[in-house]
């Protein structure tokens, strides 16, 4: 009897499961969008910022559409650029809910959580540490030199594919300049990718136009939902261990009079967790925390 419950069980959140399609996560950054090379395209004070929130949002546009071709039933977008904010919220379709702004638990991968079948990355860009790439930096490029989980550098890819995977949840698509792509398909293995431009400098790409990185998004979108299954979860061993370099003394100076942290070098920090879910919130604290900081 308790075999033929486990079985009928297993039957009816199948069919679930094929009604209502994968649930995904589409998180969007901007500095790999197709065209974007300098901050006159990536913040409010830039003459090109508006033009490339509508850029930023087709992007994510075309992931949902390519998602849904596919039978994706529940789709969560986080904006995941600067202020959180950049996203035209009006343009997306009744059915889609979106985060905006911070802080918010678990950074650009706000949304996460057991619930999520795979992940989208779109217009994400390399890590700090790497030679080439577009405005390559990890998490903030006047704070951070460095983030490391577990001895090894992070870009912003990697550190969502690692929470991502405590999840049970694959990345199954990334878009961005060849350099920030490229990270992400070395660390997680299989991956649906889209090189919307080819980084000739920090600040210079040869790139595709909007409506062509649109097309091969949808198309990337549509294939990653349909082999979801082929892609694995990144998991790591625990207890984690993070590492943050700082670009000035101060910060690892006055958190290390707190117990939990160890100040390694001069500008780096080391904190232990059990998980990467309390790591990544003991770091959303050091990205988000200021004395100054007033409603």
């Amino acid at each position: 009897m308790k075999h033929l419950i486990s079985l009928f069980l297993l039957f009816i959140s199948f069919s679930i499961y094929a009604q209502n399609g994968p649930k995904i996560l589409i998180s969007v950054d901007m500095e790999g969008l197709a065209g974007a090379v300098t901050d006159a395209q990536l913040g409010p004070g830039g003459f090109e910022y508006e033009r490339f929130r509508t850029f930023m949002t087709n992007e994510a546009l075309a992931a949902i559409k390519g998602a849904k071709s596919a039978g994706a039933g529940e789709i969560l977008v986080a904006d995941s650029h600067g202020n959180g904010q950049n996203l035209l919220i009006e343009k997306f379709p009744d059915d889609i809910e979106i985060i905006r702004s911070w802080p918010r638990r678990f950074h650009m991968m706000a949304g996460i959580d057991e619930s999520i079948d795979g992940v989208m990355l779109i217009g994400y860009h390399a890590s700090t540490n790497n030679k080439k790439g577009v405005r390559a930096h990890t998490f903030s490029s006047a704070r951070l030199t460095d983030v490391k989980i577990n001895g090894q550098s992070m870009s912003e890819g990697t550190w969502g594919a690692i929470v991502a995977g405590h999840f049970g949840a694959p990345i199954i698509l990334v878009t961005g300049d060849n350099i920030a792509t490229q990270e992400v398909k070395d660390f997680t293995g299989d991956v649906e990718e889209v090189v919307v431009k080819e980084a000739l400098s920090f600040h210079s790409a040869k790139t595709m136009t909007p409506n062509a990185a649109v097309k091969l998004i949808q198309a990337a979108s549509e294939r990653a939902v349909r082999r979801i299954k082929d892609f694995k979860p990144y998991e790591i061993s625990t207890p984690v261990t993070l590492d943050v370099s700082f670009k000035h003394y101060r910060p690892t100076e006055a958190l290390d009079y707190l117990p939990v942290f160890e100040r390694t070098n001069s500008h780096t920090i080391r904190y232990v967790g059990k998980d990467m879910t309390e790591v990544a919130d003991v770091f959303e604290f050091l990205m988000e925390y200021s004395s100054y900081l007033e409603p």
